[in-house]
């Protein structure tokens, strides 16, 4: 008879053999990003598969919290006045922000591959770890002050969901989310 459980699985430790680290983006990644990615996998051999959610459907009330605490105002109106992309737009800016992503990664000496995703990556997350192979995800964005606050960002939603490590980073920064 086992024991039983009770709330979400924590983390396990990352399978040994497993090469894949998943990076979830919502920007083009830096030469900065790319060296604070790659500088944790400096012993093992590991490929990336970045994924970058196109952003279609955008949640106004949050998106504008995060433009005024962070002091952009004109985002902020911007957000208002509904001049945020059409889906189209999204598609190909983010299509856009992978390839320079991917392109950071190889010049720093990555392999490196990726996809565009819908709005929620989690359930193309999911996938991934469901696939096996994954080592690690690494989940790189801008602070978020209503999401990461009330802890329903990325990150903290994989690492409710998912049962591998999640690392978050702050693009651009060393900062840990």
């Amino acid at each position: 008879m086992t024991a039983p459980t009770s709330g979400p699985a924590a983390p396990g430790p990352a399978d040994p053999l497993a090469r894949t680290v998943v990076v979830l983006t919502e920007d083009t990644l830096t030469p900065a990003d790319a060296q604070h990615i790659t500088a944790l996998h400096t012993q093992v051999d590991v490929d990336y598969r970045v994924l970058v959610p196109a952003d279609t459907e955008r949640n106004l009330l949050v998106s504008v919290v995060d433009h005024l605490g962070l002091g952009e105002l004109r985002e902020a109106l911007d957000e208002v006045l509904g001049r945020e992309p059409r889906p189209a737009e999204a598609r190909a800016e983010a299509a856009e922000q992978l390839a320079g992503s991917l392109q950071v990664l190889t010049a720093a000496g990555a392999t490196a591959e990726g996809d565009v995703v819908g709005d929620d990556p989690i359930p193309v997350l999911a996938a991934e770890v469901a696939r096996g192979g994954v080592r690690e995800i690494v989940v790189v964005t801008y602070p978020h002050a209503v999401e990461d606050t009330f802890h329903r960002d990325w990150a903290s939603r994989a690492r409710e969901e998912l049962r591998v490590p999640v690392l978050h980073l702050y693009a651009g920064t060393s900062e840990v989310g």
